[in-house]
C-alpha cells in the first residue's frame, strides 16, 4: 500500500515539473560538434536529452554487470557439474560400481565441496570401497555441520558397530538422542544398551520419550512398559520385595496377558492371602495363552493345600480352555502328585498317538511310579527323544529356558514368544541326538507300541517263558540281516532296545513283521519334528543388520522391500498420450486420415 502511494506521488511530481517547464518562456539551444538544435519549446529538447541519458545509463550499467554475470555463469556451471556428479555417483553406489562412484565423488568434491550430498557421496563411496578411515572422516565432517549432524552421527554409529566398539556406538547414539529425541535408531540403540546393563529406570524413560515423540502408539507403549517393569520385578524379587511387588502389579495392569508378570503378581497376591485376586490374574493370562507356569502358580495359589486340592483347582483352570494340551499336561502333573494315575492317563489319552516330549516323559513317569515298570518307562523315554517339540521361549531363533525382556540376538524388546522352535541351541546338560534315517525308520513303529502294551497289560505274566527261548532265537534274528548285506554298526543298536521294549512276542516271528512296518515308516517322516541342532550361525548373524553402505531412502538396518511390482507390458505406457488436435487443423488432419 505504501509503495502504491509513493508511486502516485512521484507521478504527480513529474507531471507538475513538466507543466512548469512547459509554461516557462524562452529558447533552448543545443550545440554538439557540428550539430545545432534550437527549440522554441524547451520541453521537447529536454525530453530528448533525458531519453539519451537513460539509454547511456542502461548501456553503462550493463557493461558494469558483465563481470558479475560471467562469475555467476561459471558458478552455475560448476554447480550443475557437481549436481550431475552427485547424481551419477549415487546411482553408481546403487548398482555397486565402486570405481565410478569414487570418480564421481572426486568430481563432486571439486565442483560442489559445500554440498551436503557431496559429503554423503564421499562417505558412501568410501564405505563401498572398504575405506573405513575415509568413511569416518567424511562422517565426522558431516557431524560438524548443523544441517548434516544427525546423518553424520548415524554414519559414525554404524562404523562403530562394524568396528565392534559398543561403547563408542552407545555414546554416539546417546548424543544423537539428545539432539533428536524422535530418532528411532538412536532410541533403539540406547534402549538395548540400558536393558543389557540392567538400567531399567533409563529404559523406562526412553520408552516414555518414544511415546511422547509419537514413535510408538499407546498399546505398544503399555506392552513395552509392562515388559520392562516385569524385568525389574524379576531382578529385585530377592533384593527389594516392595519394589518388585509394585513393579509386578503395575506390569499386570499395563499388560494383563504377559505371562511372567501374571505369575509373579499372583505369587505376591497369594503371599498376601489375596487368593481370589491371584486367581483372577492367572485366569486372565491363561485365557490369552495357556502356559505351564500359569498352571503351577494357579495350583499353589493357596499355600498349604494338599495334592488333591491342587488337582481340583488345576482341573477348574483347564476347563476354561477345553482340549488344550497345556491343560491336559497340568492335570496330568497334578494327578501324578496326588497319585491319581487314572486321571493322569485319561488327561493324556488324546495326545498319546502323537506325543510331545513332555507327554512322553509324563507317561514314562506314570509307568515308573504306578507299576514300577522300568521297561515301559524306558520305551516312553526313548519316544521322548524322538517326539515333537513342546513350546519354549523363543526369540529370533534363540531358545531360552526362561523368559527374557530383550532378544540376545537383535536386542529387540519383547521378542520372546511361547512357541514351538524349529531348532535350539545345545544345552550344557547333554548333547543333542541326531538319528540317522535308518534309526528313524527302525524306531518309528515303536511310537505306536506303548499304547499296544497298555492294551495288553494283563499279559505281563508271560515274560517268564522267554528266559530260555530268547537267547536261542535272537541269534537267528542277528544272522538273517547279516546274509543279504553287510550291516552298519547301527544294526546292532536297536536289538537290545527291541528285546527290552517287547517282552511279549517270544516266537521267532519278529523277523517277519520287522520289515512290514518299514513302508509305514517311510510314510511317517512328516510326523516327527526336527531335532534340536547346534546353531553355529548365530555369532555371524549379529553383523547382518549392518549394511555396507547407508541407503539413501530407507534406514541402514532396514533390509527394505522390493517396491517394484511385476511388469505388465500391456499396462505399461511408453509415452504421454497425445491430445487430439482441435479446430480447423484437427478437422483437416482427421479428414486426411
Amino acid at each position: 500500500m505504501i509503495r502504491i502511494i509513493l508511486f502516485l506521488l512521484l507521478i504527480a511530481l513529474a507531471a507538475a515539473g513538466a507543466a512548469w517547464m512547459a509554461d516557462q518562456p524562452g529558447d533552448l539551444v543545443l550545440n554538439w560538434g557540428g550539430l545545432r538544435l534550437t527549440s522554441k519549446q524547451p520541453m521537447y529538447l529536454l525530453g530528448l536529452v533525458v531519453v539519451v541519458a537513460m539509454v547511456a545509463g542502461v548501456i553503462l550499467r550493463g557493461l558494469w554487470k558483465v563481470p558479475g554475470h560471467i562469475r555467476r555463469g561459471r558458478r552455475e556451471r560448476r554447480h550443475a557439474r557437481g549436481r550431475h556428479a552427485i547424481t551419477q555417483g549415487l546411482l553408481a553406489i546403487g548398482h555397486g560400481d565402486s570405481s565410478a562412484a569414487r570418480a564421481h565423488a572426486e568430481v563432486a568434491r571439486r565442483h560442489a565441496a559445500n554440498d551436503p550430498l557431496a559429503l554423503l557421496l564421499h562417505a558412501q563411496s568410501a564405505q563401498l570401497d572398504g575405506d573405513r578411515d575415509g568413511a569416518q572422516r567424511a562422517f565426522r565432517a558431516m557431524a560438524e555441520r548443523a544441517d548434516t549432524r544427525l546423518l553424520g552421527l548415524r554414519g559414525l554409529f554404524i562404523e562403530a558397530q562394524r568396528a565392534d566398539d559398543p561403547v563408542a556406538a552407545v555414546m554416539i547414539a546417546e548424543e544423537a538422542l539428545k539432539m533428536s529425541p524422535s530418532s528411532s535408531w538412536a532410541s533403539h540403540a540406547v534402549l538395548g544398551f540400558c536393558c543389557a546393563k540392567g538400567d531399567w529406570a533409563g529404559a523406562l524413560s526412553i520408552i516414555d520419550n518414544n511415546q511422547s515423540a509419537g514413535l510408538i502408539d499407546k498399546a505398544t507403549y503399555r506392552r513395552q512398559r509392562g515388559v520392562l517393569l516385569t524385568a525389574r520385578a524379576l531382578e529385585f524379587e530377592t533384593v527389594d520385595r516392595d519394589l518388585s511387588r509394585a513393579s509386578a502389579m503395575e506390569a499386570v495392569k499395563l499388560a494383563p496377558t504377559l505371562i511372567p508378570a501374571a505369575v509373579l503378581a499372583a505369587k505376591f497376591e497369594s503371599e498376601a492371602h489375596q487368593v481370589r485376586r491371584a486367581m483372577r490374574i492367572v485366569e486372565t493370562a491363561w485365557l490369552a495363552q495357556p502356559h505351564p507356569d500359569l498352571a503351577d502358580a494357579y495350583s499353589h495359589v493357596r499355600l498349604g493345600d494338599s495334592a488333591r486340592q491342587r488337582l481340583v483347582r488345576v482341573e477348574t483352570l483347564a476347563a476354561k480352555t477345553p482340549g488344550h494340551i497345556e491343560g491336559a499336561l497340568a492335570i496330568a502333573r497334578a494327578a501324578i502328585d496326588a497319585a491319581e494315575f487314572a486321571k493322569a492317563r485319561a488327561a493324556l489319552e488324546p495326545f498319546v498317538a502323537a506325543p510331545t516330549q513332555r507327554v512322553a516323559l509324563l507317561m514314562a513317569e506314570i509307568e515308573r511310579t504306578e507299576h514300577g515298570d522300568s521297561g515301559r518307562a524306558r520305551a516312553w523315554t526313548l519316544r521322548a527323544v524322538r517326539a515333537l517339540h513342546d513350546p519354549v521361549w523363543t526369540a529370533d531363533g534363540y531358545v531360552s529356558d526362561r523368559w527374557r525382556p530383550v532378544s540376545p540376538v537383535t536386542g529387540r524388546l519383547d521378542a520372546f514368544q511361547w512357541q514351538t522352535p524349529v531348532a535350539a541351541l545345545p544345552s550344557d546338560k547333554g548333547h543333542a541326538i541326531e538319528p540317522s534315517p535308518f534309526e528313524e525308520a527302525m524306531l518309528a513303529p515303536r511310537r505306536v507300541e506303548p499304547p499296544k502294551e497298555l492294551a495288553s497289560e494283563p499279559e505281563v505274566a508271560r515274560p517268564v517263558e522267554p528266559v530260555e527261548v530268547k537267547p536261542a532265537e535272537v541269534k537267528p534274528v542277528e544272522v538273517k540281516p547279516l546274509e543279504p548285506a553287510a550291516p552298519t554298526v547301527q544294526d546292532n543298536a536297536p536289538l537290545p532296545a527291541a528285546i527290552e521294549a517287547e517282552p511279549a512276542p517270544t516266537p521267532a516271528e519278529p523277523a517277519a513283521p520287522e520289515p512290514v512296518p518299514a513302508p509305514a515308516a517311510e510314510s511317517a517322516p512328516p510326523a516327527p519334528a526336527p531335532l534340536f541342532r547346534s546353531r553355529t550361525d548365530l555369532p555371524k548373524a549379529a553383523s547382518a543388520p549392518i549394511p555396507a553402505v547407508i541407503p539413501i531412502i530407507r534406514a541402514p538396518d532396514d533390509p527394505g522391500v522390493d517396491e517394484d511390482g511385476p511388469v505388465d507390458e500391456f499396462a505399461e505406457q511408453i509415452g504421454p498420450p497425445k491430445a487430439q488436435v482441435g479446430g480447423w487443423r484437427g478437422f483437416l488432419s482427421r479428414l486426411g486420415s
